[in-house]
């Protein structure tokens, strides 16, 4: 017990002046402890780099869609404008050579083809195959038939 400070004779304060500071603790590091964490970090740095890119070429892909849906709205129950809406954004969808050619009854049925739960059997529907060759009077039925098809239709190849 040599180490010990002489306390003979001391008071509480005397020897409280006596005592050395408490030493600092080292820094921590920020650096992960094992490999582990990072192989994570870079993972999931990998992960959010490639959903980024993901949700980019989705949003590029779909981007007539939103087109569409924007015109739909300006044309007023116009079934004439909506017809040409509706095949505009069917060749943006589809390869030209299996829509452009597409009239009257193939036309609805390509369309119900590649919109389950569409309905182009109906008055609206027919009003979509005339309205081109002829004057037809406002009807929300085919806005809403035609917001339908864009908003739920699958791309690519159509069963037609």
């Amino acid at each position: 017990m040599a180490d010990l400070p002489d306390t003979d004779g001391k008071n509480l304060v005397e020897m409280l002046d006596m005592l050395k500071p408490v030493p600092e603790p080292a820094p921590i590091s920020m650096w992960p402890a094992t490999g582990g964490w990072i192989w994570l970090g870079l993972v999931l740095l990998a992960l959010a780099v490639w959903g980024g890119w993901r949700w980019r070429e989705h949003r590029r892909a779909n981007a007539y869609r939103r087109a569409a849906l924007v015109e739909i709205g300006q044309a007023g129950d116009d079934p004439a404008r909506l017809a040409e809406i509706l095949r505009r954004a069917a060749l943006s969808a589809y390869p030209r050579a299996q829509v452009a050619s597409e009239t009257g009854a193939d036309w609805l049925a390509f369309l119900a083809a590649s919109c389950p739960g569409c309905d182009f059997t109906g008055e609206a529907g027919k009003a979509l195959v005339q309205a081109p060759w002829r004057p037809l009077p406002p009807d929300p039925a085919v806005t809403r038939l035609v917001e339908t098809w864009v908003r739920r239709h699958r791309r690519g190849e159509a069963a037609a």
